[in-house]
């Protein structure tokens, strides 16, 4: 159903995902096979955390990758505290990259727009942010996921 993970790069696969989806959608989608979660679980987590949670706070390639993170840290013989204290360093250590490329992990500043406002939300489609600066959000943080993790 989705773009083949095994021909493409994980974040050329996110990209390649947010053509058609939320961006938390497009970077967990693009991990989902690799974290035996199957398409339609992966698209129903993630679907609230689309445009900061549909309030322009924090990135939804942000918060798709935190989810990404979680899983990962998934193992056995690991109890729920080593999985949250895992998850915790991979969270942070994620925001430390993403925060130097970016310079935030907020929607609205990395937007330069409030998307949550239909002012904003039609400002953001009269820029076209949705198709030149998500796109690299997208894919930036399914990169740092890739190379960093």
């Amino acid at each position: 159903m989705w773009f083949n993970t095994l021909i493409m790069k994980k974040s050329q696969l996110a990209i390649e995902n947010f053509k058609t989806l939320n961006c938390a959608q497009s970077v967990l989608l693009s991990y989902a096979s690799e974290l035996n979660l199957d398409e339609l679980t992966a698209l129903k987590i993630s679907a609230g955390f689309g445009g900061g949670m549909a309030m322009a706070e924090t990135c939804g390639a942000v918060t798709g990758a935190y989810m990404v993170l979680g899983l990962k840290a998934q193992g056995e013989g690991k109890t729920i505290q080593d999985i949250k204290t895992e998850t915790k360093v991979a969270v942070r250590k994620f925001n430390e990259l993403f925060l130097a490329k970016h310079g935030s992990l907020n929607c609205k500043t990395l937007l330069k727009v409030d998307i949550s406002t239909p002012e904003g939300s039609a400002e953001a489609n009269e820029k076209n942010l949705f198709n030149t600066i998500c796109p690299e959000l997208v894919g930036s943080a399914a990169e740092i996921l890739e190379k960093e993790f």
